[in-house]
């Protein structure tokens, strides 16, 4: 191997610049991405800091390439194009049916956008892949935040109970859901010698889930009541 050769095309292409761009560019992915995977590693999404930070890596080094192996050629964006049918798939596999729901759409679309972010790091336009990322991170964490605060969002809660026998739990249950007529899901019981516990998911908003907790503490069949927190449904 002629590494003297080798060695003057890597100065020669350092001396042009190339390499600094370059390593600018994948590095502003990198943080960006990151960022945003931060946010979703947080919030225990199977998509999280890694997944995201490879994604916008990759998406801005597929459009560098592109640029720079084409050249002059009129189809420089051949490489970049199949970088969206490519975080399809990727995305698809994200969504899962599972326990009467549809999980993972916000996922798939967070891999979507980040992928574009790092096109745009990768081409160069930098204010608008950290515009971009800003946009992102305040619809993930605020408009969340605004669903649940306002009521709009619909919720399914898990709540675990314990009590004497799983027929006398699950009567008292279905009594206090009757009211509202909503519908116990997903029920799970387990027992031990000293009582039965039941696991049970249950449809409302956020109002509702606090209202059904708050009843199902003030029965006296339980002897606890827990609140598991929120299935996750994005």
């Amino acid at each position: 191997m002629n590494w003297h050769y080798l060695f003057d095309l890597m100065r020669g292409e350092m001396a042009s610049g190339i390499v600094s761009s370059s390593t600018a560019r994948l590095l502003l992915a990198a943080i960006l991405g990151g960022l945003i995977g931060l946010d979703r590693e947080l919030k225990h999404r199977r998509a999280g800091l890694r997944t995201n930070m490879f994604i916008c890596f990759g998406a801005a080094l597929y459009t560098i390439l592109s640029t720079a192996l084409a050249g002059s050629a009129s189809d420089y964006t051949r490489i970049a194009a199949q970088i969206i049918p490519g975080i399809g798939f990727i995305g698809a596999g994200s969504i899962l049916h599972a326990r009467g729901l549809v999980t993972g759409v916000t996922t798939a679309a967070t891999l979507f956008v980040v992928a574009s972010v790092g096109m745009a790091a990768g081409g160069g336009l930098y204010l608008t892949a950290m515009f971009s990322t800003g946009m992102i991170l305040l619809a993930l964490f605020a408009l969340g935040r605004l669903e649940v605060g306002f009521n709009l969002k619909l919720l399914l809660v898990t709540y675990e109970v314990t009590g004497s026998t799983v027929d006398e739990i699950s009567n008292e249950i279905n009594r206090i859901l009757e009211r509202e007529h909503r519908m116990m899901q997903n029920v799970v019981t387990a027992s031990t010698p000293e009582h039965v516990r039941l696991q049970f998911d249950a449809e409302g908003r956020h109002r509702e889930q606090e209202e059904l907790l708050g009843l199902l503490k003030q029965s006296p069949v339980f002897g606890s009541v827990v609140s598991l927190g929120p299935v996750e449904r994005e």
